[in-house]
């Protein structure tokens, strides 16, 4: 009896000293996050990552409202530096990568053309994800206006509320679409080839993509919350942006 009570009350304390990490994740680091799970739970094989994953405005919008998460890894550095700003955040926006526009479809294109490849007439529908939501979106209409394209052309777009939303578009119903390099790299799009099936969008058109993370004020307390926005900086974790198409600072 005395050794049952005692597996018992171990099993228990266990169950106790595990934790979770909440991360409202950008949508555009889906693909690599699997990895980066996986790596860390190497390190620390106790703690949970729970992953909410969206836009950085939809996710903004859900902290401001007092959505229980402790991390948020953004897309860009504008709502981290609002949320604490506005004290949603007990850290400053730190950038943990730095991502870039690529323009996709599943069919064969001549994209030696550059980004005038969205004036061609067999090009009609584009998915891109929304602007106000999604900063992979801005940047997309920042290259497109940039390179004088945006009025011609804005008349073909299927919009995405997220980055991933508009991967599948852009792989089910449209002819073209501006996607992060990123997800160039998942399992499920290692299949498409450069210069065949994507291209890089000339950085010089939009401004860099500086990813923010900060932690919550729902984490500010949680040494689990502390090990994860640690090992987002580590090497280990550098490496793998790296292998998904990423800079990193």
């Amino acid at each position: 009896m005395r050794l049952k009570l005692l597996v018992v009350f171990i099993l228990l304390s266990n169950l106790l000293l595990a934790e979770k990490v909440t991360v409202a994740l950008a949508a555009n680091v889906s693909y690599a996050i699997d990895d980066l799970k996986k790596e860390f739970n190497k390190l620390y094989p106790d703690i949970k990552v729970e992953i909410i994953l969206g836009g950085t405005g939809s996710l903004t919008a859900k902290i401001r409202h007092k959505a229980p998460y402790d991390i948020l890894m953004g897309a860009n550095m504008m709502y981290p530096e609002n949320l604490y700003k506005d004290g949603f955040a007990v850290t400053r926006p730190m950038v943990y990568a730095q991502g870039s526009l690529a323009f996709f479809s599943v069919k064969k294109q001549d994209f030696s053309k550059g980004i005038d490849l969205v004036k061609e007439k067999n090009i009609k529908r584009i998915a891109i994800a929304n602007p106000k939501t999604a900063p992979y979106g801005k940047a997309a209409f920042e290259a497109l206006e940039n390179a004088k394209l945006l009025d011609e052309v804005k008349s073909k777009f299927v919009y995405g509320e997220s980055i991933s939303q508009t991967v599948t578009y852009a792989t089910k119903v449209a002819d073209l679409g501006f996607i992060a390099k990123s997800a160039l790299f998942s399992p499920k799009m290692k299949q498409f080839k450069k210069e065949v099936n994507w291209h890089e969008v000339d950085p010089k058109l939009y401004r860099p993509i500086d990813q923010g993370i900060v932690i919550l004020k729902h984490g500010q307390k949680s040494q689990a919350v502390a090990s994860f926005y640690a090992f987002i900086f580590s090497k280990r974790a550098k490496d793998i942006f790296e292998q998904f198409g990423y800079l990193v600072p």
